[in-house]
Formats: C-alpha cells, structure tokens, sequence
C-alpha cells in the first residue's frame, strides 16, 4: 500500500540500488571517527526516501546498539542537526514533534499550528494524533485544548480530529446549498454564526470547498476571503482564511510560508525545515514552481542566500534543483 505520506511531485524518491546496512555502516563511519564526515551523512540522507531512511535507522540500531537520532544529535550541532534528526524521523512523528513544540514554553505559535492542521490529510492528521499520543502520553485535541481559546480553538480541534471528507467527487447542488448558508452566516446578517462556517470549512473536502467559494462569488459579489475578513477575527479569522488558501491551492499556501521563513533580517528555521522535510515526497516540485511565480525568483536561489554551511548544501539538496 503506498504510504499516505508519498505524492507525485515529491523531490526526494527512493533509492534504486538501496542496502540499508551499508548505509548504515557509512554513516557509523562517518560519525565515528575524530571529526564528523558531513558529506557522505548529506550525501546518503538526502538520497534516501523516508521509507529508506527508517530502515537505514532500524539497520543502524540492530548493529550499533544505538539510535541513529541520538548519534546524530551527538554529533553534529545547530540547524543542520535538527534537519538531519528531521530527516531520520518517521513523517508522523516529525509532525507530532512539530506540534508540540508550537504548543510548548510561554505562547503558542499560532502559525504553525494553523500550518500543519490545515495542509495534513485526514488520514494523516489520524497518524499524527497517534503519534502524539506514542510520544507524549497526551493526546494532542488536549493539549490543543489548554493552549487555545473559543472559535480557534473549536476549529482547531476539528481539524485535528482528522473528519475532512478527503473525496474527489463534488456535488454541484451541495456547494450552492453551503454558499447560501454561509453567506446567511456572515454577510447576510446581524453578527456572524462562527460555528458554521467552522463546519463547512473544516468537514468538505478541498475540491467542494473550491467549488463552493465560487458559488459564494456568484451569491454575495465577494471573494469568500473578503468576507471572512469582515465578519471574523483574531486567530479564528487566520485559520479560515488558511483554509481557504489551501482548498485553492496548497502548494501556493506552502510557498508564502517558506517566503516569510526565508525574508527579512532573521531565518525561520522551525518553518523552513518542517515545510521541506514535510513535503519534500508529496509535493515539494509544485511548492518550488509557486514560489518561482509568486516572487520571481527560485526557491533555491532564496535558500542558498539566506543560509550556510552543511546547512544550506542540505536544505538544496532536499529542494532538488533550481527552477
């Protein structure tokens, strides 16, 4: 069964001439010996499928008696050590992780948060919660629960909860019926009924939701995102307006997130690792031609100025290429 973590427009595959135990021998190699061998560790994960590298890391622990993670943890330091843990780490734990930290200390990130529940799969949200559960012996709608208030927190909490419809088909006669109830929802009258607009965005699938936001067009004359902004508010209103962004296009939402990561004076290396490990087997090439047409220039060409060192050969090998 193809795992609900791997899509087409991926930039890392697997491995054609793979052995997980000679893997695993070179980067015990390369980790072992006085000073650490970067290039062949690069060289070797960034090379490898998700799927590869889990059993380089099971291979690796049968004949060393240690986890890959923590060796690598021991070994080297900063970004590059969190982006090589990042890539030894089975996707819904990494995401699991993700959220946790977004959660954990004094303030939430919000955009994080707003981030992964909207662009994870409902299957995946589903592995996701387990994972969290694996981990932390807490169950992730909990701690989303005490780190988070009102109507963010409610839709929050749906997102997590893994319930999207994920089908293909659309129903023409559904999209017109949900358009008219959000627009009795929000424009149309006194005040706004939050939790509608929480049911539909958070149940119909992306395609349905598509098709809907036209509908909505031809009902009130305005962009579904116009509204939002009119009648919402606070952490609410960004969560809703992800939604739709990502109903309309995911990989262009992604691209926005990895351009705020990328400019101005510091770099979100929390953003940027979690986007290109994230997505580098489901959609990453579409993620890179967005960011090009958005902004003009590659993907690539904003990692290799904005970073450095073993992390920058990293994060642009996981890109793939320039565009």
């Amino acid at each position: 069964m193809a795992s609900i973590w791997v899509g087409h427009q991926g930039t890392m595959r697997d491995y054609p001439s793979f052995s997980a135990s000679v893997d695993a021998e070179a980067i015990h190699k390369a980790i072992g010996g006085i000073g650490t061998d970067e290039k062949t560790l690069i060289s070797i994960l960034t090379e490898r499928s998700n799927a590869q590298r889990q059993l380089i890391a099971k291979e690796y622990q049968a004949a060393y008696g240690r986890e890959l993670k923590d060796d690598l943890k021991g070994d080297l330091s900063g970004h590059f050590k969190c982006l090589m843990v990042a890539l030894v780490t089975p996707p819904a734990v990494f995401d699991a992780k993700q959220l946790k930290k977004s959660m954990k200390g004094t303030g939430t990130n919000e955009d994080a948060l707003i981030e992964i529940l909207t662009t994870r799969t409902s299957r995946q949200m589903k592995e996701i919660g387990q994972a969290y559960y694996t981990v932390y012996k807490k169950s992730l709608g909990d701690e989303i629960s005490s780190e988070t208030s009102g109507d963010f927190r409610k839709a929050l909490l749906t997102l997590a909860d893994g319930r999207r419809d994920e089908g293909l088909k659309v129903d023409e006669q559904l999209a017109k019926e949900d358009a008219q109830i959000l627009y009795n929802a929000g424009e149309n009258k006194w005040g706004t009924d939050e939790d509608t607009f929480t049911e539909i965005l958070c149940f119909r699938s992306f395609p349905q939701l598509k098709l809907t936001f036209d509908e909505y067009r031809n009902i009130s004359q305005k962009d579904i995102k116009d509204s939002i902004k009119g009648e919402l508010s606070g952490r609410f209103e960004d969560l809703l307006l992800a939604i739709v962004c990502c109903a309309r296009n995911t990989p262009a939402f992604l691209a926005k997130r990895l351009h705020q990561a990328l400019k101005g004076a510091g770099t979100d290396e929390f953003t940027l690792n979690r986007i290109m490990v994230s997505r580098s087997e489901i959609d990453l090439l579409d993620i890179r031609a967005e960011f090009k047409k958005q902004y003009g220039y590659s993907l690539h060409s904003a990692i290799e100025s904005d970073t450095s060192g073993d992390y920058a050969v990293t994060l642009v090998k996981i890109c793939g290429g320039d565009d």
